[in-house]
């Protein structure tokens, strides 16, 4: 994918009007401190367009980055921050079903799983709660480049298990150090906007 074009165009926090985008658009759910920010950036090969922090539950907003004036890749907030009191979180919840529900124009959700330890009970519960949404999550497995690669898939059977994923659901185990992922995780999504998928 050659990117040309990346801007930050919305940002919708808990009583925004969602835009209604005339272009396909692909979303990424995961924890607090999983690396949703760092995939963004590593996918359009900036180094500051989605804004990473060491403050895990950074994002408390739904973020659409366009690319190349013609698709768009949607950051929703990250779940199972401890320190965000509850009231908070059932309002990004509740964000977050309004986008599911009314995108027409969302074709897949990626769910971003940190591959160094076991899906926990948080990531479990999103896997299933975009399922019953409508949507086969697409995984992609952060941090690879914190095991070794003896370790790899061990690790990814761990995920598959601990999430009880569907059969034949894709697991791409990813690094925004080493990029490795990057071209996989754009396989997917082009095939997706192109309706191949």
């Amino acid at each position: 994918m050659v990117i040309k074009q990346a801007e930050l165009e919305a940002v919708c926090g808990i009583t925004s009007k969602l835009p209604e985008n005339a272009y396909p658009e692909v979303a990424f759910a995961g924890k607090s401190n999983v690396g949703k920010s760092s995939l963004i950036n590593s996918l359009v090969n900036r180094k500051a367009l989605a804004r990473t922090s060491s403050q895990p539950g950074k994002t408390q907003t739904i973020n659409f980055y366009r690319i190349n004036q013609a698709e768009y890749l949607v950051d929703l907030p990250g779940y199972g921050y401890a320190k965000v009191p509850q009231s908070e979180k059932e309002k990004w919840g509740k964000l977050i079903e309004r986008y599911l529900h009314g995108s027409k124009q969302l074709k897949a959700v990626f769910l971003l799983i940190d591959i160094r330890h076991e899906p926990g009970k948080n990531d479990a519960i999103m896997y299933d709660w975009i399922c019953q949404n409508g949507f086969a999550p697409i995984i992609i497995a952060t941090k690879l480049d914190k095991i070794k690669r003896s370790q790899v898939q061990k690790q990814i059977k761990l995920i598959r298990e601990g999430l009880a994923v569907k059969p034949g659901t894709t697991i791409i185990p990813f690094s925004a150090q080493t990029k490795q992922g990057v071209e996989e995780v754009w396989a997917v999504i082009e095939a997706l906007w192109n309706g191949e998928l």
